[in-house]
């Protein structure tokens, strides 16, 4: 058996169309701010290609380098600036608690990489709008609608394309059955991945170097949150029985076992670094080796979401006004 390597550009593509017709119905360019603090390859690299894609699909993209001590007040700069209507920031920048600080210092509605404190509250609860109380006391629809964390949107994206999700189960259960092994639970990628996955349906086991969590969907009138408990059982237990194994461990070094894969898996890695040996192709069934160009096009569809909301909220301030 030998399984197929499936690459971020081949889905990223899907999305093209969708991403400039959208573009062109807009009465001004959009237009996205990256800021980075640090001398990150992956990251220069990363901001590359969202720059190639931003100019390619019709959008404007400025990348502002900082030393990390300004890059609060650059941040602010940019929120106040009606000409930027996206922003995000290319961390880790100190790799401490600051970077945590950091992401709730950009607005918003500019923060296109979905980190605001309301956007992860609203995911790990699995609430779709931001104006669903609004919305209830006047008796209409809700229309501002929250964003998903762009990274694990990115491989959502990739599991549907993949057909892992079972699109004849109702929504919120098309992962119904389905094991997944994450290694990575940093709060940007790791646990909100496990999070939306388990809301969907999936058992989710959440490794990282202290120790495995098992992610499920609650049950009764918590059936909207997931929940998340410490477990004894290992890796190499928990990656035998996974459909899916999902990787993001930062270091060259790190090679995920390719004994521990279980024939007909699906393995995605979405570390700048390859955690996967190439010999997996010969356990797994298929293989994507990277993420980066799928992520791109969530930026940018969560950019014109963040546009479409703020339209939204101007015509409600002018219907009352």
């Amino acid at each position: 058996m030998s399984g197929r390597t499936i690459l971020a550009s081949t889905i990223a593509k899907l999305y093209t169309e969708e991403i400039t017709a959208k573009v062109k119905q807009l009465q001004k360019v959009p237009k996205l701010v990256g800021f980075l603090g640090n001398d990150d390859p992956a990251a220069k690299m990363y901001a590359k290609w969202t720059g190639k894609t931003c100019e390619s699909l019709g959008f404007h993209y400025e990348l502002r380098e900082v030393e990390k001590e300004d890059l609060e007040e650059a941040i602010i700069g940019a929120n106040k600036d009606a000409a930027v209507n996206g922003i995000m920031v290319y961390f880790p920048v100190f790799n401490n608690g600051q970077d945590q600080y950091l992401q709730q210092v950009v607005s918003r509605n500019k923060d296109v990489e979905g980190l605001n404190h309301k956007y992860i509250q609203n995911m790990y609860h699995n609430v779709r709008y931001l104006d669903i109380e609004e919305a209830k006391a006047a008796g209409t629809e809700p229309q501002i609608k929250s964003i998903l964390p762009c990274t694990p949107l990115a491989i959502v994206k990739i599991l549907e394309y993949l057909k892992v999700y079972n699109s004849l189960l109702p929504y919120g259960n098309r992962l119904y059955g389905k094991n997944v092994v994450i290694v990575n639970r940093s709060e940007v990628v790791g646990r909100p991945l496990a999070a939306l996955l388990a809301n969907d349906g999936a058992t989710v086991y959440s490794v990282d170097i202290k120790n495995t969590q098992i992610f499920t969907r609650g049950e009764g009138i918590k059936m909207t949150r997931h929940h998340s408990v410490d477990t004894d059982i290992s890796l190499e237990e928990a990656a035998k029985n996974a459909d899916v194994i999902i990787t993001g461990v930062p270091s060259a070094n790190y090679k995920f076992p390719t004994e521990y894969v279980k024939s007909g898996a699906v393995c995605i890695n979405f570390s700048s670094e390859k955690n996967f040996d190439p010999s997996v192709k010969e356990k797994a069934s298929l293989y994507v080796p990277s993420i980066g160009k799928v992520t791109i096009m969530m930026l940018l569809r969560n950019l014109l979401r963040l546009i479409d909301n703020q339209i939204n909220i101007e015509e409600k301030k002018n219907a009352t006004s």
